[in-house]
């Protein structure tokens, strides 16, 4: 799907830029888009608006996605860090973890909760994904790597690094974390078992609209569609937010409106009501 040439206008579709978050919302639970909502963005596309991919997850685990949806024009990934140009498979833009600051943050949260399982996620177009020892991957086809001595983390620059807590739920672990390390990264939960350390002041937000601004579009344009509490910065930035019916609590309690789940083309719904 491509992007419509710079300052060109919607027609009767009233937003200029539609931005879609994957898991959870644009993915249905077996990694596919359904037809009706390919026909959906396509049909938005035609009418001269962009459709932009909005994820947390880095490059290389985005760019099989991309492909099978025939996208060419500009994704947000890696939760903002990285601004990609998926036709010319380039990366515009790329924000690293500051690796010592990151091992303070650690340092801290592991002093008040106790030792945590680690994962990290390389900068770069082919970046891997380290996992570090007992930290639990969700099935499916994201290639990881795995490694034995955390301390190999560090080795190479990072644009974000996951933790897991052997008994605390997500929603404790990404508190915990935010108080007491708040200040030296961020912190965002982006789906089961997936709690971040980002670099500071980052969000799905910071990429979306330098985005927006190479296609000349505002916050005032855009409609936002997501499911977890890494879109929050993005329907804060977006002129109207569409939470999935799925959503965790923190996002629908700031959502301009809900849609229906991911596995009901929730998306699709909304675009087809919006498009007449």
């Amino acid at each position: 799907m491509s992007s419509p040439a710079p300052g060109s206008s919607a027609g009767g579709f009233p937003y200029k830029l539609v931005a879609t978050d994957l898991d959870g919302t644009l993915l249905r639970s077996d990694g596919t888009v359904s037809a009706r909502t390919r026909a959906a963005l396509a049909a938005v596309t035609e009418a001269g608006a962009a459709h932009i991919v909005v994820t947390g997850r880095a490059v290389p685990w985005t760019r099989h996605i991309l492909e099978d949806l025939g996208y060419q024009g500009l994704a947000v990934c890696g939760q903002g860090a990285q601004l990609y140009d998926v036709g010319e498979h380039r990366l515009l833009t790329s924000v690293t973890l500051d690796r010592q600051l990151a091992g303070l943050a650690l340092a801290k949260i592991e002093a008040e909760v106790g030792p945590l399982l680690l994962a990290a996620s390389r900068d770069g177009l082919d970046g891997e994904v380290l996992v570090g020892p007992g930290y639990r991957v969700q099935d499916g086809p994201l290639p990881v790597q795995p490694i034995r001595d955390a301390a190999d983390l560090w080795s190479a620059p990072l644009n974000k690094v996951y933790v897991q807590h052997p008994t605390l739920t997500d929603d404790e672990l990404a508190a915990v974390a935010a108080q007491v390390a708040g200040g030296l990264v961020g912190v965002t939960m982006a789906g089961e078992g997936i709690v971040e350390l980002l670099p500071l002041g980052l969000s799905k937000a910071t990429g979306l609209s330098l985005a927006a601004r190479r296609l000349r579009v505002k916050a005032a344009d855009t409609i936002a569609f997501g499911d977890m509490p890494n879109d929050i910065p993005m329907f804060a930035w977006a002129a109207h937010g569409v939470a999935m019916s799925n959503a965790h609590e923190e996002l629908l309690a700031v959502a301009d409106e809900v849609t229906l789940s991911h596995e009901e083309d929730g998306i699709a719904v909304v675009l087809e009501r919006l498009l007449g």
